[in-house]
């Protein structure tokens, strides 16, 4: 992690943290800094976690797209844990790492297909304040994807938006889950003008 939590990480206790930080370990190599912060209230820890867990359950839409769609709102929200955790995952599930690693420049990348591109702008356009989708994204998508996928991939980026925002918020900061595993460094957008 390379800041500090605006609120310090607690002290994971009790036979439900034993459980909790066991469970991390056994998944994730360690305990995650967020587990620490969110311990202060161990309803929300868990609320947010069994979310979590049913959002994996969907399986209307393509995981890659979904994890791309994370990913894109990680990337424009600024949430780098976020953003790291996604792609450690994607390489935990075989996903297509060469365009994982380009999502914080996706648009300036030639690897993206026609409908990831649309999935990603969709993403993008959902984490504005005030949302910027359109008539003619969602029926593109619904007519390449399908309404239960559009549904799904909708929820599955507002779920984004819910973790990132509030990860971000409390200064919760890359882990470096990539790094660990030796994986490439996530690219980075090119600089667009120069401030002199």
């Amino acid at each position: 992690m390379t800041g500090t939590t605006r609120i310090p990480a607690a002290e994971i206790t009790g036979l439900k943290g034993v459980l909790i930080k066991r469970f991390a370990k056994r998944s994730l190599g360690r305990v995650p800094t967020s587990l620490g912060v969110y311990w202060h209230n161990p309803k929300v820890l868990m609320g947010m976690a069994g979310v979590g867990a049913k959002v994996q359950k969907w399986d209307a839409c393509d995981e890659q797209l979904k994890s791309f769609a994370h990913m894109a709102v990680a990337a424009q929200v600024g949430c780098s844990w976020c953003l790291d955790f996604n792609y450690f995952e994607a390489h935990n599930n075989n996903l297509d790492m060469d365009k994982a690693r380009e999502i914080p420049r996706w648009r300036e990348s030639g690897a993206f297909s026609p409908l990831e591109r649309e999935v990603l702008a969709y993403a993008e356009a959902m984490t504005e304040t005030e949302p910027t989708v359109t008539d003619e994204m969602v029926a593109s998508l619904r007519a390449q994807l399908g309404e239960a996928a559009v549904v799904e991939l909708t929820a599955v980026i507002a779920f984004a938006n819910f973790t990132t925002r509030g990860n971000v918020a409390l200064g919760i900061e890359s882990d470096g889950f990539a790094a660990s595993c030796g994986l490439r460094p996530l690219a980075q957008p090119t600089a667009v003008g120069s401030s002199t």
